[in-house]
C-alpha cells in the first residue's frame, strides 16, 4: 500500500507543479516559480520511491494520469477555464484507467526488473577495437544483443 501512497501524493504535486507554473509568468516571479521547482522535485522524488515497487508502466500512467486530471480540473475552478461536457467524459475515463490500474496491480509487481539482455562489460580491447573478457574470447567482437521485435 505505501508505494501507492508516495505514487497519489507524487500525482497530487504534479498538479500543484503545473498550476503553480502557470502562474511564474515564464520563470520570471520568484514564488510561484520557487513552488514550481520545489513541486517538481518533491514529485519526481515520490515518484521515484514509487518505482521501486510498481511497475514502471503503471506508475508512470498513473502519475500522468493524476496530474492531466488533477491539472485541467484545477485550471477549471481556479482558472476558470471552460471544459467540454466531452472533456469532462474523456477526464473521468481518464480517472477511471487510474482506479483500474490500482485494482489490477499488486503493490510488490514491479520490483527492479530484468534487463532485456545480459550486458558484459569489460574495460580490456585490443588494437582493432574486439572486446575481451567474461563471455566473449580473445580478438572477436561481441554477439549483437538480440533485436526486439514490435
Amino acid at each position: 500500500m505505501k508505494p501507492w501512497i508516495f505514487l497519489v501524493v507524487a500525482g497530487l504535486l504534479e498538479v500543484v507543479w503545473a498550476t503553480s507554473m502557470k502562474y511564474t509568468d515564464g520563470f520570471t516571479r520568484l514564488r510561484p516559480s520557487l513552488l514550481t521547482l520545489a513541486g517538481m522535485v518533491a514529485s519526481f522524488a515520490l515518484l521515484a520511491r514509487a518505482m521501486m515497487s510498481l511497475p514502471l508502466g503503471v506508475a508512470y500512467a498513473v502519475w500522468v494520469g493524476i496530474g492531466a486530471t488533477g491539472a485541467a480540473v484545477t485550471g477549471a475552478v481556479l482558472l476558470g477555464e471552460r471544459l467540454s461536457p466531452v472533456q469532462v467524459v474523456c477526464l473521468v475515463a481518464i480517472a477511471g484507467g487510474i482506479v483500474g490500474l490500482k485494482v489490477t496491480t499488486p503493490a510488490d509487481a514491479g520490483g527492479r526488473g530484468t534487463p532485456i539482455a545480459p550486458v558484459v562489460v569489460s574495460s580490456a580491447s585490443t588494437a582493432s577495437g574486439a572486446v575481451e573478457g567474461p563471455g566473449v574470447a580473445s580478438g572477436e567482437t561481441p554477439p549483437p544483443a538480440p533485436r526486439r521485435t514490435p
